[in-house]
């Protein structure tokens, strides 16, 4: 599969990288900064430019047979970043007819809204996260509303390593709190979407009670 990731050089989007180069996949990755990739860089097709930048993102597109959208926006309170750049993506995506999106999302965006546990729903989300997520809810808004063949993930909060028991992945948040998760599991579960398309369509939280 030729498959374009947005957001190679974060912490998540290393590892999904890394992972689907690994199970043979064709990997472009659209960067600001090659230099940021490591020992990537000479693995994946680089296209230099921003995720703002329509020709740039244009460019990327083209050929591919799937869109990875991991990006961060640093440690910001509030940003248009999301919406902004998946507004540019899915137009790129249509004019090249390419159908294929998993986006990364998180704890906080739609229906997950107070599902992260005590100290991630009333400190974290309200005191860093809410403007963030806020752009978040419009990028998802714009995602489920695009034609494509979709797939929202939302990653509960972030702990190092790999938490101990097994990962739930559930669509229906109704009476469900998700603590934490590896980033590590999350590459993992955004290439096997990728691969087996189980949640064409659907938003799925995924983490550890």
């Amino acid at each position: 599969m030729r498959v374009l990731v947005l957001g190679a050089t974060g912490a998540v989007g290393r590892l999904a990288t890394a992972e689907a180069l690994a199970r043979g996949h064709a990997v472009t990755a659209l960067v600001r900064k090659p230099g940021k990739l490591g020992d990537l860089a000479g693995r994946v097709r680089v296209i230099t430019g921003d995720a703002l930048d329509a020709d740039a993102v244009e460019r990327a597109v083209e050929g591919q047979d799937a869109v990875l959208y991991v990006l961060g926006a640093g440690n910001v309170r509030r940003t248009t970043l999301f919406s902004d750049s998946t507004r540019i993506l899915i137009a790129a995506m249509r004019r090249r007819d390419v159908r294929r999106l998993v986006a990364v999302t998180g704890v906080g965006a739609g229906e997950t809204k107070g599902h992260g546990g005590f100290l991630y729903d009333r400190i974290i989300y309200p005191l860093f996260t809410k403007g963030v997520y806020e752009d978040k809810d419009r990028q998802e808004t714009l995602i489920q509303a695009s034609g494509l063949d979709w797939t929202i993930v939302r990653p509960a909060s972030f702990r190092n390593g790999v938490p101990a028991g097994p990962l739930r992945a559930v669509t229906d948040v109704t009476g469900i709190t998700l603590r934490k998760i590896g980033r590590s599991e999350v590459a993992t579960f955004l290439v096997d979407e990728l691969e087996q398309r189980r949640h064409v369509g659907r938003a799925v939280f995924i983490g550890h009670e």
